[in-house]
This record gives C-alpha cells, sequence and structure tokens, in this order.
C-alpha cells in the first residue's frame, strides 16, 4: 500500500454514512493547549533572534506563548461556554501542573481531553516514546477521572511505531493521518484504529504561525470550506475540525475572527459541534472495524 496504515480508496466510493444526530456537517472545535518548557527551544518562534544566533532562555517567544495561555485563553473559555459549545483540547499533559487554572477550567468547561504528549516536543524527537506516550496518558487520567480516547500527537509528528503504541495502550482515535474528510480505519499490531479528520488548511497554526497570512485569512478559508461540505454533504456527511491555538486565534486582533467563524457555522443548517469522541462512536455504530 502507498499508505501503510490505512488502505487507499477514493472518498467518493465509500459507503455513505447516517446523519449525525440530524445533521450531516460535523464540527469539531480542537483547540490545543500546550506547555511551551521556558529553559528549552521554543517549538515555534515569532520573533527570529538576533544575528541569527538562537538563545535561551527565549522570553520573547515564550511570553508570545504564554499570553496565549492567560489572555486567549480565557477569551475562549468564555466564547465556547457562552455559545453552549462542546469542545476539545488536545493538551500537553505537562499544562495540568504549569497552567493548573487553565486545566481546571477547562475540566469544568466539559471539554474533551485528548492526548497531546507531555510538553510541546515531538515525540519522535522525545526518546523513550512508549514511557512518555503512557506518561501522558496517565496524567490526563488521573486529573480529569478519565483514559483519553483520543490523541494528537504534537506537530502531528509520529515514529513508525506510534499508531501500534498507542492501540496497545488504550487509545481509539488518532487525528495525526489527516487523509480524509471522514474517519477512516487504520491497521496496528494491536488491532484497528480510527483515523479521525483534522485540519491543516484550516488552521491558525498553519494560516498564521508558518503562512504567515493577514488576519481574515482562516476565516475565509472555513467559509469556501463550508460552502463546498454544504454540497458535498447531500450525498454523506462531512466532518470539519478547525484547529485553534490561544496564542494564535486568542490574540485581539484575530479574536473577532474566531467568533465570525462560529456565527458562520451555527447559521448553517447543516451544521452540528461534537467532540472527538461523539465523532468516534458516530463513526463506529456506522462502520464497524
Amino acid at each position: 500500500m502507498a499508505n501503510p496504515r490505512i488502505p487507499y480508496r477514493l472518498s467518493g466510493d465509500r459507503p455513505a454514512l447516517p446523519a449525525f444526530n440530524g445533521k450531516r456537517i460535523i464540527v469539531h472545535l480542537v483547540v490545543n493547549v500546550e506547555h511551551w518548557v521556558f529553559g528549552e527551544s521554543m517549538p515555534r518562534t515569532i520573533i527570529t533572534p538576533p544575528h541569527g544566533r538562537e538563545t535561551t532562555p527565549d522570553v520573547p517567544n515564550f511570553s508570545w506563548a504564554d499570553y496565549g495561555m492567560r489572555a486567549g485563553m480565557t477569551r475562549i473559555l468564555s466564547l465556547f461556554r457562552d455559545r453552549g459549545l462542546p469542545a476539545s483540547t488536545s493538551i500537553n499533559a505537562g499544562v495540568i501542573d504549569a497552567y493548573a487554572p487553565a486545566a481546571e477550567a477547562m475540566l469544568k468547561a466539559g471539554w474533551e481531553f485528548i492526548g497531546h504528549g507531555v510538553h510541546q516536543k515531538a515525540i519522535n524527537h522525545a526518546g523513550a516514546e512508549a514511557e512518555l506516550l503512557e506518561l501522558a496518558l496517565t496524567k490526563i487520567e488521573a486529573f480529569t477521572g478519565s483514559r483519553p480516547r483520543g490523541w494528537l500527537s504534537p506537530g502531528l509528528r509520529e515514529s513508525f511505531d506510534t499508531p501500534d503504541l498507542l492501540k496497545q495502550l488504550g487509545v481509539e482515535y488518532v487525528c495525526d493521518w489527516v487523509v480524509d474528510d471522514l474517519p477512516t480505519w487504520m491497521e496496528t499490531k494491536h488491532g484497528p484504529l480510527i483515523a479521525m479528520p483534522y485540519n491543516l488548511e484550516v488552521n491558525d497554526s498553519i494560516v498564521y504561525a508558518i503562512e504567515r497570512h493577514a488576519s481574515g485569512q482562516m476565516a475565509d478559508r472555513l467559509e469556501r470550506t463550508l460552502r463546498l461540505f454544504e454540497r458535498e454533504c447531500a450525498t454523506s456527511p462531512r466532518v470539519l475540525a478547525i484547529g485553534l491555538h490561544p496564542h494564535l486565534i486568542g490574540v485581539p486582533h484575530r479574536f473577532a475572527e474566531l467568533e465570525r467563524m462560529i456565527d458562520l457555522l451555527s447559521a448553517s443548517p447543516d451544521v452540528a459541534f461534537a467532540t472527538g469522541s461523539q465523532i468516534a462512536d458516530w463513526y463506529l455504530a456506522a462502520e464497524p472495524a
């Protein structure tokens, strides 16, 4: 197979799936909540270092993320609470200690906790991968009272063994394999695992931190995506995952854009909002492994 985990098929050849609670576009709001370790190189930067020489501590770039955890998180939590929206957080387990009030607020809000490593560092570079995955899942389980069903790797980076290890540790779906607009089954040594749709195009990290577009581009992409999905969902449902980061979409000059995106989605008669586990349960019932 070209893809070693997911057998190839044209999306149009898939059996039609049923509606989700009467709706045919399922929106998954995924807030990536990260712990950037102060004394280490920052996983991403907004300010390049003078003379091109990276230094630690990296105060401006650390502060960029830390601002998001203070001000950006407050805005996102308030917006989703006021609109009554379900959400998932792909959370570095280190957030539970480093940003305890934010972790408590997400738990109180009823957000689903998805495993996202311990700190914001690619797991294929961190060493002792099995131990790291277990630590992340166990720490979240101890905090929330339930083991995470889903996983999103930092930077979506995996080793060759990651899906096998995740399945062995009890994870039911993973968001790293962005291959379709619907969930699909992937193969592991320990049984089938759901590849959950995520989004590399309607994602504030891609749009603003990597491609560095002007504010407004993400909402434009979302509207274009939604209009196509509204046509296509007459044949089969679509999952529209939206990746959000507090230090990107939560800043003052972009936050109104998030509000506009929520308004746009809420106005569509085809849209339902759901957590990752709700989507996984719907898919499992419709297309068993």
